[in-house]
């Protein structure tokens, strides 16, 4: 399963492709769509749009993550966000995608273990999760990782539940303890407060050629 992060925003959209195979995530490719301050608002969000769509017939999805957007202070900046957010929905509809919607928060809990992490300590448990050599950069694009990476383990857990029954105590039970994912995550924490980083060895994916 190939799954579309996307991390919304006019002037930079950050992207995060990720490849899940059984428990095994992999960075497949990831940077920022950027748009000039010369343009017009329609001129952006045409770029935008142009992109995204670029990416998604490259890589193929299954699924588009995106940022759920949430009440900020900031009303302008939450038009912004808003807009790019409607463009990669109407991208994604027309190439018949499924999507899921993410907060700031879940995706944190889903990386990090916890809502308030720093976005320095999710980029470097997205390069832990995925196995990559390097920190990924910029925050647009690491954000834009850590929303398929939350995605996909969504999608991994529901995919263990058995479904199409109604009577649910003539099924197999749902499979308990700790996940292989888990037990990743809880590996990677481990070694951040120990400061180790993620292994020397991991090799980082290979990085499409795809234009940011």
């Amino acid at each position: 399963m190939i799954i579309l992060g996307i991390d919304p925003g006019t002037a930079m959209l950050g992207y995060g492709i990720v490849e899940r195979t059984g428990t095994r995530l992999r960075a497949i490719d990831y940077g920022v769509i950027r748009t000039s301050s010369e343009l017009s608002l329609p001129e952006r969000l045409e770029a935008i749009y142009l992109a995204v769509t670029d990416l998604i017939e490259l890589h193929k999805p299954t699924l588009v993550g995106v940022e759920r957007l949430f009440f900020t202070k900031n009303v302008q900046t939450a038009f912004a966000v808003g807009q790019a957010r409607g463009v990669v929905l109407l991208a994604a509809a027309l190439h018949n995608l499924e999507i899921r919607e993410a907060t700031p928060n879940e995706v944190k809990v889903a990386t990090a273990g916890h809502g308030s992490a720093a976005k320095e300590q999710v980029q470097r448990m997205v390069q832990a999760i995925l196995g990559m050599a390097e920190i990924p950069e910029p925050d647009d694009a690491a954000d834009a990782l850590a929303i398929a990476v939350c995605v996909s383990n969504r999608e991994r857990s529901v995919s263990r539940i058995p479904t199409g029954a109604l009577d649910r105590s003539a099924l197999q039970p749902a499979p308990t303890g700790i996940t292989p994912y888990e037990k990743a995550v809880r590996e990677a924490l481990r070694r951040e407060r120990l400061g180790l980083g993620p292994d020397a060895q991991a090799k980082r994916a290979p990085r499409s050629k795809t234009a940011s």
